[in-house]
């Protein structure tokens, strides 16, 4: 069974790689969104958490990206009872949803999105890539390709988030994400998309960083005292974490109903 799933995850590879040109446009539009001062919104329901927290903070990951998980949404540990998987399973496909959380934000056409979903089905994801193009923002849309196709939206008009990107990635994984045939057991298992997910945001990353540093900018990356020194890791944390406070901040302070706090030179 390892070496089978090896074997497919291989393949999730070289899909990946026939991306490269994708992967680099996103990370181009990324790249000038961090340029300007702005942020890259990166937004996933369910275990679509799990790239979101990929991209940033993390080790080897850099300020310019804002992290939305919403607990409601992505709290999957206690499975059963209050806050269970029941209840986010229903939440992610709850209407206006998605623009409750993004009022709490000023968007410009200075920013870019990336919204994962696997199935690009559900509700919450599809409304928050409409609500982005809405607003100017640039969407890149992290899907399974093959189980998009082969699913059917939760939104009433049977539009799906590819519906709403400018540029669509695809993870690789197979319709329904479990890669693996068990003999005598009716269910596959071993799923895929987290694997091929994973490594498209790295990539990006990496492009990013790349053009970051071309452009005289190079990224704080949160890196290891075991590489660059206890010194310098701590110092490159703290700086990056101060980066992410000021760069958020720029979201927070026009949003909504002005106020006296609001205004030039209060």
């Amino acid at each position: 069974m390892t070496h089978q799933y090896i074997a497919r995850c291989r393949q999730i590879l070289d899909t990946v790689e026939s991306q490269t040109t994708q992967i680099q446009q996103a990370a181009k539009w990324f790249a000038d969104t961090i340029l300007a001062g702005r942020m890259v919104h990166v937004f996933g329901s369910g275990h679509s958490r799990i790239m979101v927290e990929e991209m940033w903070p993390r080790y080897g990951s850099f300020p310019g990206f804002n992290p939305i998980v919403e607990l409601s949404l992505t709290f999957h540990n206690l499975v059963v009872g209050a806050n269970g998987q029941r209840q986010a399973m229903f939440l992610e496909n709850v209407p206006g949803l998605a623009d409750r959380i993004l009022r709490n934000y000023t968007l410009t056409d200075q920013d870019s999105a990336l919204i994962i979903s696997s199935s690009g089905c559900n509700v919450v994801p599809i409304e928050m890539a409409e609500l982005f193009q809405r607003q100017g923002v640039k969407v890149v849309a992290l899907i399974t390709k093959e189980h998009s196709e082969k699913s059917t939206s939760k939104r009433a008009d049977g539009r799906k988030l590819s519906d709403f990107a400018d540029l669509i990635l695809d993870t690789g994984a197979p319709v329904g994400d479990a890669m693996l045939a068990i003999p005598g057991l009716d269910t596959p298992v071993a799923p895929g998309s987290t694997v091929g997910g994973a490594v498209l945001v790295n990539s990006i990353k990496a492009e990013i960083a790349q053009l970051l540093t071309e452009a005289g900018r190079p990224p704080k990356v949160l890196s290891a005292g075991v590489v660059v020194g206890a010194e310098r890791a701590v110092e490159l944390f703290e700086s990056a974490y101060d980066e992410h406070a000021h760069r958020l901040a720029k979201l927070y302070e026009n949003v909504g109903i002005p106020s006296y706090v609001s205004e030039p030179n209060q």
